[in-house]
């Protein structure tokens, strides 16, 4: 290893680093410029990649967990030859640039996930992992490893204090996933000042409980963290934590080692004072010195070589194992999965069941019509109706399992079941009551920002909860859940809609789906619309018609569908009962499609169990709409249905009458 290559490349990410910060007039130096030896080791020396082929499979993961530190990894991205120009660095956080202020996953080139709210990347890269153990005990055979690669994490302060980190790191430990390797730079520094402001843990400890393996170094001893590397990847039974004291804005002469550098540009006198201490030209920005150029263009041919020697060994593989090969391009395909009818459960009108236990049945024919699916629930499985028994558990001893059992890290789980999905040839779902759809929120909307197709599923759906009361009665999750851009939220009415439902969750490929069951029985009712499964994929069809224009509407969800057939039952009006099972998706169908099923001007009353802000554009009246906009009460779910008018009665009452 070229030491003197090694600094001249480290300097030369603090140049482009604080001249990327001071070009756009905002950003965070302190990270890059304190990290900027470590990343220059892990792009450099460490890790196993490519940059000519940045989606390489067999490449090693880097995940950038304290995401406002991004000037450093676009630093390092653009010298060591990724898709990233000088034109970009110096776009930096501007509005369309390359380079936003935060990595973003599908919009820079060699960025493995967006980061930025931390410990988000952490719990990431530990699905990332898991993702790796589990690909290799399908596909490497005692010849050939065609998966065989770690995942490096760079974690700071804030990343070590987020619940969330602990949660993944917890669960990480207990499945002794060796090929995660995780560096914390402790500089002792957050936004505020110090971080005995608020920490004074003992994060190795807590670690070394966690069962992880703890090393511990300086941050500028280049050959001392390569060394820390040999024994991390030497310790194959547990992953590891390398904390390496750091200072936060090294190389600045005025402003190291302070908060003041953590979040604001350097200022234009002490980027001088800067260039003078690192040596670089007074008049020189985004200066690049010519042995980092030199050295990267030496790693190419390294590189060049691993890659073709990978190719060499897959092709050879491929040819060994036709049958492996040809499972392989089916794990690899990020097209959507189509799962055909006659391989569902296949519920027939008149069948009684909950959502969840449809759900669940469905899922254990989806588990063996699609192998690569896996996942699992935060310590809910049999409530959730997660369980599938042919799938065998994953752990340490058994790398082949598909069933994650996530412990009670609801957070945790939402990450991590994204970070399989961001590494690639895998499917995950998760689970947990909807109530806890709160804890998974932050993961949800990174789903979406990322348009990656990780499937939550949520049961125990409304106030039909019951006897446990309005803490697990959820009331406005499922709303919420719509809000967020890009999710695709269902909420299927019985047992065939949810078979369709997990259809269209593998069927997507551009966006997390959120499915909402309920815990009570429903009995599966006729559908007179003889296309519904095809028109449930654009978000809605009709349940039940009438002859002629229908004199009101009644637009329903889950378990509303069936409460507003028995409703129209009692009425004297026409009634159409139209099945809403995705709002968004019909919301997105043409004006011809929507006013087939909902003409204008015609009376419109909505059932759902939730709030009912999201519905108030349906109707004339919010009398109309038959909700929940308060919380829910502990009883029997049929006492605490009937106490808000979720009764057949009740809404008959609504169809007949007149609007307030």
């Amino acid at each position: 290893m070229d030491n003197k290559a090694i600094s001249a490349v480290a300097n030369s990410v603090r140049a482009l680093a604080m001249d990327q910060i001071q070009k756009a007039k905002s950003g965070h130096p302190g990270l890059p410029m304190g990290c900027a030896e470590l990343g220059s080791l892990i792009f450099g020396e460490i890790m196993k990649h490519n940059p000519a082929d940045s989606r390489w499979f067999d490449r090693d993961r880097f995940v950038l967990s304290a995401g406002h530190g991004s000037a450093l990894l676009y630093s390092l991205l653009y010298l060591s030859g990724y898709g990233l120009s000088m034109d970009d660095l110096k776009s930096f956080r501007q509005l369309g640039s390359k380079t936003p202020g935060h990595p973003e996953y599908g919009w820079t080139d060699g960025v493995e996930t967006t980061t930025g709210p931390l410990g988000a990347g952490f719990t990431n890269a530990v699905g990332m992992a898991i993702a790796e153990t589990m690909l290799a005990a399908k596909f490497n055979t005692r010849k050939y490893k065609i998966v065989d690669h770690y995942t490096y994490v760079l974690s700071g302060d804030g990343c070590m204090m987020e619940g969330l980190t602990s949660e993944a790191a917890s669960l990480a430990g207990t499945l002794g996933l060796g090929k995660l390797i995780v560096f914390y730079d402790d500089n002792g520094i957050t936004i505020e000042g110090k971080t005995s402001l608020a920490f004074t843990e003992d994060v190795k400890a807590r670690f070394k409980a966690y069962n992880w393996q703890v090393l511990s170094g300086d941050a500028y001893d280049l050959d001392g963290i390569m060394a820390l590397v040999d024994k991390a990847k030497a310790q194959t039974k547990k992953p590891t934590l390398i904390v390496l004291k750091s200072t936060i804005g090294k190389g600045s002469p005025n402003m190291a080692g302070s908060h003041k550098v953590h979040g604001a540009p350097l200022g234009p006198d002490e980027i001088q004072a800067t260039r003078k201490a690192l040596g670089i030209p007074a008049d020189q920005d985004f200066y690049v010195f010519p042995e980092a150029v030199k050295y990267f263009n030496e790693k190419k041919a390294q590189w060049t070589a691993a890659y073709d020697e990978w190719q060499k060994n897959y092709a050879a593989w491929r040819k060994a194992d036709k049958k492996r090969a040809a499972e392989w391009d089916k794990y690899m395909s990020c097209d959507g999965i189509a799962v055909p009818d006659d391989l569902l459960p296949g519920f027939k009108v008149g069948d009684k069941a909950a959502t969840r236990s449809a759900s669940g049945k469905t899922l254990v024919k989806m588990c063996a019509a699609v192998p690569k699916l896996v996942g699992g629930s935060a310590d809910l499985a049999p409530s959730n109706n997660t369980v599938v028994p042919d799938n065998g558990d994953f752990s340490k001893e058994n790398r082949a399992g598909r069933t994650l059992h996530f412990g009670i890290r609801e957070h945790a789980m939402g990450g991590i079941s994204n970070g399989i999905v961001l590494h690639g040839g895998l499917r995950s779902y998760c689970a947990t009551f909807m109530s806890f759809a709160d804890y998974m929120r932050p993961t949800i909307r990174l789903a979406a920002i990322m348009k990656i197709p990780t499937i939550f599923i949520f049961t125990h759906d409304s106030i039909y909860v019951g006897e446990d009361g309005p803490t697990h009665q959820p009331v406005e999750q499922l709303e919420s859940l719509r809000i967020i851009p890009g999710v695709q939220v269902l909420r299927p009415g019985d047992a065939q809609e949810t078979e369709v439902a997990w259809q269209m969750a593998l069927e997507t490929v551009d966006k997390p789906t959120c499915m909402a069951f309920t815990r009570q029985d429903i009995v599966v009712y006729e559908k007179q619309d003889p296309d519904w499964k095809q028109n449930m994929r654009k978000g809605a069809y009709i349940v039940k018609d009438c002859a002629g224009r229908p004199d009101v509407v009644v637009i329903a969800t889950g378990s509303e569908v069936s409460l507003a057939v028995a409703a129209a039952e009692k009425c004297t009006k026409k009634v159409r009962i139209v099945s809403m099972p995705c709002r968004e998706l019909f919301e997105k169908q043409s004006r011809d499609f929507r006013t087939a099923m909902i003409p204008d001007g015609v009376k419109v009353i909505v059932a759902e169990c939730g709030v009912s802000s999201g519905w108030r554009g349906y109707t004339c009246c919010s009398c109309n709409i038959l909700g929940v906009n308060t919380f829910g009460e502990s009883g029997k779910y049929a006492d605490v249905a009937a106490k808000f008018g979720f009764t057949a009665d009740n809404l008959a009452s609504m169809i007949e009458g007149k609007c307030c």
